[in-house]
């Protein structure tokens, strides 16, 4: 059974071999999502790339964690264009050349969870758009490189908060940083404590330690932070109708400094 620390939030604390366990559910995540993006090509819908995403987590006799999750009815969110998370697969429309589509993915692997989510262009994409998907994932990264036992919650926040401001500053784009949504603990569930936000003053929070794993998953859009829930109940997209990204990766808290639970195998 997991172990918990005794004060504050409930963070599960898992053993090496748990660990391994949820690196065997990120590798089927991570090889979903090479999937998945290699098929997103102008005239190909999204409910075409759910059913491959399904079809690859089941024949890893896996589960997609978020099919029927609070009523989810997909394996996979495929976030398009000024949607910035929590998009519904759906047969029309197809993709088109130009698209930013955010795919967000997890599966249960003998009980344990991997989570993660890529932002793929379709075709050739504007270079703005290039630009905060690129600003995006390297704030994921600054964040994913905070994660150290001995470090604080909050830590990795404004290591997140601090990469988006510099690709800002470099790319001379002010970028919206969605505060609403952000990490979360993970493990023998999807979501669990702590949450994490993506902005924030470092040294607050929860003291990480050895065996934690957490998602970390900035979203930025091109232009305002403000966001709508559409009438389907999920869909979240930007107030003002500019573009959004979205990257995630699983990280476990280890004594060598992040370990990376949803990063594609190496050769």
């Amino acid at each position: 059974m997991p172990r918990w620390l005794r004060r504050g939030d409930r963070i599960e604390i898992k053993t090496r071999g748990e660990l391994e366990a949820m690196r065997e559910a990120g590798l089927v995540v991570a090889r979903t999502l090479a999937l998945v993006t290699e098929a997103a090509k102008p005239g190909v819908s999204t409910a075409e790339l759910d059913e491959l995403a399904e079809q690859t987590i089941r024949d890893a006799d896996a589960v997609p964690s978020f099919k029927g999750y609070h009523g989810f009815p997909a394996s996979i969110c495929a976030s398009l264009n000024e949607q910035i998370v929590h998009g519904i697969p759906s047969a029309s429309p197809t993709l088109s050349e130009g698209d930013l589509l955010s795919v967000d993915c997890g599966a249960i692997l003998n009980g344990w969870h991997g989570d993660s989510a890529v932002t793929i262009a379709v075709g050739d994409v504007a270079e703005t758009d290039r630009k905060l998907s690129a600003a995006t994932e390297a704030a994921m990264w600054a964040g994913v490189e905070a994660v150290r036992p001995g470090a604080r919650l909050t830590d990795i926040s404004f290591a997140v908060e601090s990469a988006a401001l510099q690709a800002s500053e470099t790319d001379g784009i002010d970028y919206g940083m969605i505060v609403e949504y952000g990490g979360h603990g993970i493990g023998s569930e999807m979501h669990m404590d702590p949450f994490l936000p993506n902005v924030g003053k470092p040294g607050k929070g929860p003291v990480l330690k050895t065996g934690m794993a957490l998602a970390i998953e900035p979203m930025l859009t091109g232009g305002s932070a403000e966001t709508l829930e559409l009438d389907d109940g999920w869909t979240v997209v930007t107030g003002d109708g500019s573009r959004a990204a979205h990257w995630e990766h699983t990280v476990a808290v280890t004594a060598d400094g992040p370990w990376v639970l949803t990063a594609p195998e190496t050769a």
